[in-house]
């Protein structure tokens, strides 16, 4: 029997826009790890899924969407001024206006991403540049500049973004330490790229696979994944981005540069989610991901950065590269091929699915022992055992937002910050519990290892680890 550890107790209301996957899965862990009126509990979301389940926990449901013409006055209803805490997990609420309204009342909130407001990825009028994650985290970071400090606003905290800037770090002192450079935890972030760069580490993928399925096989109109569909589905149509590393030689044809911010990453001119890397992952080893944008590439790149401009010391590259489940490998190219997205969506929840795994670390790459990939390797039957209503995927995101709102709940006024800015180990120590087998795995694999030299491909043979090479042609 496990007891479970109580961090705190949050006066007022606590208030989660959306409950989907990641909500249902998020709640329990709520009331398991605080103290709380469970008659302060509310839900904003339009849909009616839920309904018993709400109804048997007391829970308030107010069945509503969120828009820019009535969420202050439908959160100002509910949100105690100087108390409680907002968790938004939705999508299509636009996570700045939520974070400037939570701060203006002085409650504290936390979100998985930076979200725009319903039609924003879609819109055809928008240059690509302004459909980047890039932009989208740029307009919060110059909202932390106009406003330093004040009610603590965690911006994009889940597995990822969140959970593997974390992992960075752990995975940054395992390599000093094992290439025989011990070294305390940096206490700045100058310090952290400093380390990053004495390693010799070039760059990071975020490396996942999920393995996880069900006996149903995906039918012909359905969009089956493990979380969100809509999530996917909006990021995947983003333009491709990724942290740009001073080590890179050579620039996509189809890339461009940003000439505003921090300017730690670059998109390219097509769809994340019919672009694929080469990567590794201890499930499979070699594998394609799917170079889908997330805002882990552009803050981890940001944050290990020496120097400033266009040409700074050093930055290593940083990109995601994402093999999700089967049936979701399938629902994308359906979804490409016929330029529809469709109209059933189906997540894979705890009941249904029979097997499978959610790997998700780190891939520190270009250091003396090559490669070493840091993470999570949650199989869906652990998930089961650990906590209600989730699967391996859910999960790991899930528990990342419980640490993300211990840490904000113990750190009050540290104004807006992402999780690259957050104690690690607090937030690790606190999150452990959910997370499975956490593994360090060292590999001799390059992007020019098993590749298959019958065609000619445009390579850098002469550096494994140039993007020219990850970039799948």
């Amino acid at each position: 029997m496990i007891t479970w550890p109580s961090h705190g107790r949050i006066d007022g209301a606590i208030v989660m826009i959306g409950f989907g996957s990641i909500g249902r899965g998020t709640l329990p862990l709520i009331e398991r790890h605080f103290a709380f009126d469970p008659r302060r509990l509310v839900v904003i979301a339009p849909e009616d899924d839920h309904r018993t389940f709400m109804a048997q926990r007391g829970i308030t449901h107010l069945r509503v969407a969120l828009t820019p013409a009535n969420f202050r006055e439908v959160l100002g209803e509910v949100l105690t001024p100087g108390a409680g805490f907002l968790v938004n997990l939705s999508v299509d609420v636009a996570s700045l206006d939520i974070i400037r309204f939570c701060r203006s009342l002085g409650v504290p909130c936390i979100d998985t991403v930076v979200e725009p407001w319903a039609g924003y990825y879609f819109d055809d009028a928008l240059p690509n540049a302004m459909r980047t994650n890039y932009a989208l985290r740029q307009a919060v970071r110059d909202e932390k500049a106009r406003s330093p400090g004040g009610t603590t606003a965690v911006s994009c905290c889940g597995a990822n973004p969140g959970m593997v800037s974390w992992f960075v770090k752990e995975a940054l002192l395992t390599l000093a330490r094992d290439l025989g450079h011990p070294s305390g935890a940096p206490r700045s972030r100058e310090d952290w790229a400093r380390l990053m760069r004495a390693l010799g580490v070039r760059g990071v993928h975020i490396a996942e696979r999920d393995t996880q399925k069900s006996v149903r096989h995906k039918e012909i109109g359905t969009f089956v994944n493990t979380w969100s569909v809509e999530g996917f589905v909006a990021e995947g149509f983003q333009p491709v981005e990724l942290g740009w590393g001073t080590h890179e030689r050579w620039f996509p044809e189809d890339g461009h540069r940003h000439d505003h911010g921090c300017r730690a990453a670059i998109w390219i001119d097509r769809p994340g989610a019919i672009t694929k890397a080469h990567t590794w992952c201890p499930t499979a080893g070699p594998q394609f991901g799917f170079l889908v944008t997330h805002n882990e590439a552009i803050s981890i790149a940001d944050y290990y950065t020496l120097g400033t401009g266009a040409e700074p010391e050093f930055r290593p590259t940083c990109l995601y590269a994402y093999h999700p489940c089967d049936d979701a490998v399938l629902s994308l190219h359906e979804t490409f091929g016929s330029g529809v997205i469709q109209s059933r969506h189906r997540i894979l929840d705890e009941n249904e699915i029979v097997e499978g795994a959610d790997d998700l670390g780190v891939l520190l790459y270009g250091h003396g022992r090559n490669a070493l990939w840091y993470g999570s390797r949650l199989s869906i039957h652990e998930a089961r055992d650990l906590a209600p209503f989730q699967n391996a995927t859910g999960l790991q995101v899930s528990s990342a937002v419980l640490a993300g709102m211990v840490w904000a709940l113990e750190n009050p006024g540290a104004g807006i910050v992402e999780a690259d800015e957050m104690d690690h180990a607090r937030c690790l120590a606190i999150q452990r519990p959910y997370l499975g087998r956490i593994e360090a795995h060292y590999t001799d694999w390059t992007p020019l290892s098993h590749r298959w030299r019958q065609f000619a491909e445009d390579i850098d043979e002469a550096d494994p680890w140039q993007f020219r090479n990850v970039l799948a042609s």
